[in-house]
């Protein structure tokens, strides 16, 4: 009888050794995370950047990022990455805060420092720094292809976080002799005020590839009211986005290029 259960043993275990190394590169998906995994880090990265008068009145918002934490004797420190033009202005003598955690609902609100901030040419990045445990740093891919799948993660107007599906619908061809300085993209997620500095991920890994830069306006008057009375609203489609050779260069520029390795195969 054990000689038998024995055999039979075999005959389910043997067929099943050559289904698995048969397989290949199928079985090792099911260790790759799953996109619900990768959804949930995408958005514990996202941040929100407020600014405030000196008698705490909000007066403008954007959208960050989460690329780095350090524990230091004084706390753990969270390190976030946004837009440069948020700064400009003279606001740099401002309240400023990040709120984190807002993909629990409710988020935290702390104070936050601004290390440095480039508003020039073809940078447009700030790297701010907080005191915070509730950090969730992104992860780094390997820069995008036209038509990649892409997530965009941001606080509209100061509200609350929403996630935006495109894809990546424009790669600038005209590219600078050094082949280490890769230029603006576009995507064809839609974004309005307060998204600039959002990450934008891609859909597949959830890797961070750029940060948003800004979008196209349209200027649209009033019936009826003077030449001067208009708004700009967005162009549908049209979102800029800085790259990663860009925040990388930004970032060796201040000192801190630590925190963005070089992007996973």
């Amino acid at each position: 009888m054990r000689t038998k259960d024995r055999f039979n043993l075999c005959d389910w275990v043997l067929p099943l050794i050559v289904l698995v190394l048969g397989a290949g590169c199928g079985v090792a998906k099911l260790w790759e995370p799953t996109r619900e995994k990768m959804l949930a880090e995408v958005l514990a990265s996202a941040v929100q950047v407020v600014l405030e008068q000196q008698e705490g009145r909000r007066f403008r918002t954007a959208s960050g990022v989460a690329i780095g934490a350090h524990r230091t004797p004084e706390g753990p420190q969270c390190f976030i990455l946004t837009s440069g033009h948020t700064f400009t202005d003279n606001v740099r003598s401002k309240d400023i805060f990040v709120i984190v955690g807002s993909h629990q609902a409710v988020g935290t609100k702390v104070p936050a420092t601004l290390l440095a901030a480039r508003d020039a040419g073809r940078q447009d990045l700030a790297l701010l720094k907080a005191s915070t445990d509730q950090c969730v740093p992104a992860r780094i891919r390997r820069p995008p292809n036209l038509g990649d799948f892409v997530w965009v993660v941001a606080f509209p107007w100061g509200r609350r976080l929403t996630l935006a599906r495109g894809i990546i619908s424009q790669v600038d061809l005209d590219r600078p002799a050094d082949p280490h300085q890769e230029t603006r993209l576009m995507v064809d997620a839609s974004v309005s005020y307060g998204s600039s500095g959002a990450g934008v991920f891609e859909e597949r890994t959830g890797g961070l590839i750029g940060i948003v830069e800004g979008y196209s306006t349209a200027r649209v008057s009033f019936p009826g009211a003077s030449a001067s009375s208009y708004i700009d609203v967005p162009v549908p489609g049209q979102t800029f986005v800085s790259p990663l050779a860009q925040v990388r260069r930004f970032l060796n520029e201040i000192g801190h290029d630590e925190f963005l390795p070089r992007p996973e195969p």
